[in-house]
């Protein structure tokens, strides 16, 4: 049983590495431990698969190296994996700030995958435990089957209840590549008792500008009942370090609202001149903490001053994050200083590459860790057929 490639993991980068690869002449395994393919793209963007954005460029990515990512991403684009969305006429639509999604299923995008594998040969061992890989005379020997070239495609430890585990890190010890240390990523924070009276607010959602680890994101940020979560959050989460605060603008122009309010409603109280503009549980809670204790009307320039100044940096110091179970990504992994931007293969092993969630590369929310596991799969596959083709 020999190939000219193994690829480990059937989600997105390893479907897309084995049916470039394929399609190009390589005889093409792909082995993956689940009962199906692409787990984690059928429960994406609620089931119909954000599966890329059209502002992805190499800046909307974090990595040790920020460089890294550009050759793979300039080389197959969003538009790349958009013209094979619509030659399988798969319907889109655009949602905000570039996110495009299925207009069905998440279902749908697996399929193309599966059809473009299928067109290529690409074998298919699913609810297989890859077991030991042994490695000599120029072949890798998983599962009993052998190949010049494996893949590393299992992602990393996010979601684990989908199965994901740390398989590849595992995989990177065996062969010297050393890691970035992983860290959850797109991941809802945890605020601790100081902070209950947001936490009771759980379900409350409202646009915001949070800001984190030198960063700042425009979107939605929400209220749980363990802490901080929404989009917004989201994003601000994979640049964030434990110990640094998170800070909410919840009320641009806060200073001249207030003093708007002061003017038109003397009589009333903080919580009701703010729940003019935010959820009124929201506004509750703010009050709560601010304290200003006057009417509007008696507030003093200072005090609004004072007011304005929690609305537009309301800080937080969240106790940590909720982990990989709830992390939609897992930020850090393979050290790309290892690898070829251009291969994806390992400088010191040659015939083994890792692509997507496996390495250093870690896209912002809206579709961004797809487009890479598209780019750094088709990257490895073009390299593994060029590879087959000068033997």
């Amino acid at each position: 049983m020999n190939y000219d490639a193994i690829i480990l993991g059937a989600g997105g980068a390893g479907l897309m590495a084995a049916a470039t690869a394929g399609q190009a002449g390589a005889r093409v395994l792909v082995i993956d431990h689940a009962d199906r393919p692409g787990k984690k793209i059928l429960i994406s963007g609620g089931g119909r698969c954000n599966f890329t954005n059209t502002g992805t460029e190499a800046d909307r990515f974090l990595s040790d190296n920020p460089h890294f990512a550009k050759s793979a991403l300039s080389r197959y684009t969003q538009w790349d994996f958009l013209a094979l969305i619509e030659r399988h006429r798969i319907a889109w639509h655009e949602k905000t700030l570039g996110q495009l999604f299925c207009d069905g299923s998440a279902r749908q995008v697996v399929a193309m995958l599966m059809a473009e594998c299928a067109a290529g040969g690409v074998g298919v061992r699913l609810s297989t435990t890859p077991g030991p890989i042994e490695h000599g005379d120029g072949l890798f020997r998983v599962a009993g089957a052998a190949a010049p070239n494996l893949v590393i495609a299992t992602g990393g430890p996010s979601i684990p209840k989908m199965g994901a585990t740390g398989l590849a890190y595992d995989i990177a010890a065996q062969f010297g590549l050393p890691l970035v240390t992983p860290r959850p990523a797109l991941v809802p924070m945890t605020l601790g008792e100081g902070d209950a009276a947001f936490r009771d607010i759980a379900g409350v959602s409202c646009p915001a500008v949070a800001r984190a680890g030198g960063v700042a994101f425009e979107e939605a940020a929400l209220f749980t009942h363990r802490g901080l979560s929404g989009p917004s959050i989201l994003q601000v989460s994979s640049y964030w370090s434990p110990g640094q605060p998170v800070s909410l603008n919840l009320l641009p122009g806060a200073a001249g609202l207030l003093r708007d309010a002061r003017r038109r409603m003397p009589r009333t109280q903080l919580k009701s001149a703010l729940a003019e503009h935010l959820p009124r549980r929201l506004a509750d809670a703010l009050a709560a903490r601010i304290a200003l204790a006057t009417e509007m009307g008696n507030a003093s320039d200072a005090d609004l001053d004072r007011v304005a100044g929690v609305l537009t940096d309301l800080t937080f110091h969240p106790t940590g994050t909720e982990g990989y179970a709830k992390a939609e990504v897992t930020a850090g992994g393979i050290d790309t200083a290892v690898l070829s931007s251009r291969t994806m293969e390992a400088r010191s092993v040659p015939g083994l590459y890792a692509i997507g969630e496996a390495v250093d590369v870690t896209g912002w929310l809206g579709g961004y860790n797809f487009q890479w596991a598209w780019s750094s799969g088709v990257a490895a596959g073009q390299a593994i057929a060029a590879r087959r083709a000068g033997a």
